[in-house]
C-alpha cells in the first residue's frame, strides 16, 4: 500500500555523513567478501532484488533490476523472481541463495530454519554462505533506509 505524504524526509547522507559512509564501507566489504568467495555478481543481484521485492523497496528494485539486466539477466527471470519456487528458471544454487535470502529478510517469521541453511550448505562453502548472509543483510538495511526516507527511483 502506498502512502503519499507532503512531509519532507531527512537526507541521511547530509545529516549523518559518517554513518552513511560506514554503510557504504559495509556494502563495499560485503561485495569484496562475495568476490573473494567467488560468488557470481548475477547471483548477488537476484539476492538484492528478491529482498527488495519482499520489503517493497521501489528504489532498490529499480536500481538492481537495471543492474541485473546490464549483467545479462533475462526479463523472463526478473518477471518470475517473486515466484521462483514455481518456475523452472532458477538453478539449484540460485534457489538455495533465494531461500536463504528470504529467511534472512523474514527472520522475524521463524528465524533461519535449519533446512534452509542445510540447503545452502549443500551448494555453497562457508565463505560463500557468509557472503550471501552479508549481501542479504546489507540490502535489507538499504531497503529500510530507502523506504523510511522515501527515496524514489530516478525517472
Amino acid at each position: 500500500m502506498s502512502e503519499s505524504s507532503s512531509i519532507s524526509r531527512v537526507a541521511l547522507k547530509e545529516i549523518t555523513p559518517d554513518v552513511s559512509a560506514a554503510m557504504g564501507s559495509l556494502h563495499a566489504a560485503a561485495v569484496s567478501a562475495a568476490q573473494d568467495a567467488k560468488l557470481e555478481p548475477e547471483l548477488l543481484e537476484l539476492v538484492r532484488i528478491r529482498a527488495s521485492q519482499i520489503n517493497g523497496c521501489a528504489f532498490c528494485l529499480d536500481l538492481h533490476t537495471r543492474d541485473a539486466r546490464g549483467q545479462g539477466e533475462t526479463e523472463r527471470r526478473l518477471h518470475t523472481l517473486a515466484a521462483w519456487r514455481e518456475t523452472p528458471f532458477f538453478s539449484e544454487r540460485e534457489r538455495a541463495a533465494l531461500a536463504l535470502t528470504e529467511a534472512v529478510t523474514l527472520v522475524h517469521d521463524g528465524r533461519v530454519p535449519d533446512a534452509v541453511y542445510a540447503e545452502a550448505a549443500a551448494v555453497f562453502d562457508e565463505n560463500q554462505i557468509a557472503a550471501l548472509i552479508w549481501g542479504a543483510t546489507v540490502i535489507n538495511a538499504y531497503n529500510r533506509i530507502a523506504i523510511s526516507t522515501r527515496m524514489v527511483p530516478k525517472s
